[in-house]
C-alpha cells in the first residue's frame, strides 16, 4: 500500500484541497514553493501511462481545475506541472506555483507552519470549483457544482440541478 493510499484512506493526515470520487489533491508537506500540491488518483497505479486513456484524461482535467484554484490563491507567475513518479509507486502530479526556474527543480524547499498549511489548504479548497454539464437526451442538461466551504453541501458534497432547455 502506497503512502498516498494511506492518505486517501485517512490512515495518514493531509492538508486536502480538493477531492472527487476518483481523485484527491493535497498540499505537499515538503514543498518546493508555497502551494505545492499533489494530485493523486484514488486507484493505486504505479506509472502514469499505465492509467487508461480515460483515467489519464480525467486526471489531467482534475489537475487543471486544482491548478486554476492555486492560481487564484497563491501569487505566482504560473503553475508548473511535473510528473516524475520515482519517489512513490503511485501516480501523482506535482502542481507548483512558480516564480523562478528553481521552484520546479526539487532542490530548494520552503517551510510552512501547521497553521500556514491549514490556512492555505482552506483557501485553495475555497477556490476549487467543479462544474460539469452533461447533455442527457435532446433537451435535458445535468448541471453539477461542487464548491467546498462556500455553500452548504449534502453528505456526498455534490448538488445536481436539472433543467430543460
Amino acid at each position: 500500500m502506497s503512502i498516498f493510499t494511506k492518505i486517501i484512506t485517512g490512515e495518514i493526515p493531509s492538508y486536502k484541497v480538493a477531492e472527487d470520487a476518483n481523485f484527491i489533491a493535497f498540499l505537499d508537506i515538503n514543498p518546493n514553493a508555497k502551494g505545492h500540491t499533489l494530485v493523486v488518483p484514488k486507484k493505486e497505479v504505479n506509472k502514469i501511462f499505465d492509467l487508461s486513456k480515460e483515467e489519464y484524461t480525467q486526471l489531467m482535467d482534475f489537475s487543471y481545475r486544482v491548478a486554476k484554484a492555486l492560481e487564484k490563491t497563491v501569487v505566482c507567475k504560473r503553475i508548473g506541472m511535473s510528473v516524475i513518479g520515482l519517489e512513490e509507486p503511485h501516480v501523482h502530479v506535482h502542481l507548483i506555483p512558480l516564480n523562478a526556474m528553481a521552484d520546479i527543480q526539487f532542490a530548494q524547499k520552503v517551510k510552512l507552519t501547521n497553521d500556514e498549511f491549514i490556512s492555505l489548504s482552506k483557501s485553495i479548497s475555497d477556490n476549487f470549483a467543479f462544474i460539469s454539464l452533461t447533455l442527457m437526451g435532446d433537451n435535458l442538461i445535468i448541471f453539477s457544482l461542487i464548491v467546498p466551504s462556500k455553500i452548504p453541501q449534502s453528505e456526498s458534497g455534490l448538488y445536481k440541478i436539472s433543467f430543460l432547455i
